[in-house]
């Protein structure tokens, strides 16, 4: 039976570049006092040695862990993974790593993820949404480092955000809608509760279309998130059945308003001739499917770069900044007019 070899030590650097321990444990924290040719001598025996540096006895001393705790709806939504994506660019400025938890839009699982997280003592915590639990809240206000709830501006945020109202976004693409001439507009999406960002969309909806004097009775649920496009098919299809007349269609995500395209083609019904249609998330098939899809762009990656530099700049003392808020964008495409 093979035995596990030992991994090598900073004492076999030691030995085999002739210093001593301690000067090998400074050259990897770039200590002033060690020259450039003894570090590079020591680094290239750790090399060729296959030696990692762990950093563990180093953060207990230092009372720092380098890394960043984020909580994430889903884990192949692609606005998310360039939010993810953002952040990180931003956090290697300081060599800071990203330590994910994936919540599948339960915020009884966020509460639980909050706790495990909180309890490795990352440098911040990152939480998508600014909707939790009661106790899940309390975790976050007492947690002692940055805060940061994205993709929301909460009414009562606990620390800081890097967001946008999802309602304030879906009302300006109804007023854009009413400019141009839709009235009977219908909203795919957005009924589960657990889906809070989608719950707003939803909302922003409803009001829009009541600040305008018009009917708000074209709602139809799609599932619990996250909606896939099958589920904006056959949503699509019952509204075509219940509400025949409808002129546009507003989706809550590109994902379901591709769904929805795709029984519109089935059934023979032409976007945006005999009806227009919409998403949300400026999603990468939205820009190439026939016709290309009129979306929001909720500028996912700024979000994360956003976020990425808030903490970078809270954990350096040289920011106070609470909120910033991103200003998503209507990207009007060949599925409307």
């Amino acid at each position: 039976m093979s035995q596990i070899r030992k991994p090598p030590t900073m004492a076999d650097i030691a030995r085999v570049t002739g210093v001593s321990p301690m000067t090998v444990s400074r050259a990897f924290k770039t200590d002033s006092l060690i020259s450039a040719e003894t570090r590079q001598a020591i680094l290239q025996a750790a090399e060729d040695l296959g030696y990692v540096f762990d950093s563990t006895a180093s953060n207990l001393r230092s009372q720092r862990s380098d890394f960043v705790a984020v909580t994430i709806p889903s884990i192949n939504n692609a606005n998310f993974a360039d939010t993810v994506g953002g952040l990180s660019d931003a956090l290697a400025a300081r060599n800071m790593q990203i330590l994910l938890g994936y919540t599948n839009y339960d915020m009884q699982e966020e509460e639980r993820l909050i706790e495990q997280l909180l309890r490795r003592k990352p440098e911040a915590i990152v939480v998508t949404g600014g909707k939790h639990t009661p106790r899940g809240r309390k975790l976050l206000e007492n947690a002692r480092i940055p805060v940061i709830e994205t993709w929301d501006k909460p009414a009562s945020p606990i620390g800081h955000y890097v967001g946008f109202s999802n309602a304030d976004a879906v009302r300006g693409m109804v007023d854009h809608f009413v400019r141009v001439g839709y009235r009977r507009i219908a909203f795919i999406g957005g009924d589960a509760g657990r889906d809070t960002r989608g719950s707003d969309r939803r909302m922003g909806f409803l009001g829009a279309m009541k600040a305008h004097g018009l009917e708000t009775d074209r709602l139809i649920a799609a599932g619990p998130p996250p909606i896939s496009m099958r589920e904006g098919a056959n949503a699509m299809a019952r509204l075509l059945t219940e509400f025949p007349d409808t002129e546009a269609v507003i989706c809550v995500s590109d994902l379901s308003a591709f769904g929805a395209l795709t029984e519109c083609q089935r059934r023979g019904v032409a976007v945006p001739h005999d009806i227009a249609l919409a998403g949300f998330g400026d999603y990468e098939i939205g820009g190439i499917c026939v016709p290309t899809l009129t979306t929001i762009d909720a500028k996912a990656r700024e979000i994360g770069r956003r976020t990425g530099q808030l903490i970078l700049e809270l954990l350096e003392g040289v920011s106070d900044a609470g909120h910033v808020t991103i200003q998503p964008e209507l990207m009007v495409r060949e599925s409307t007019r």
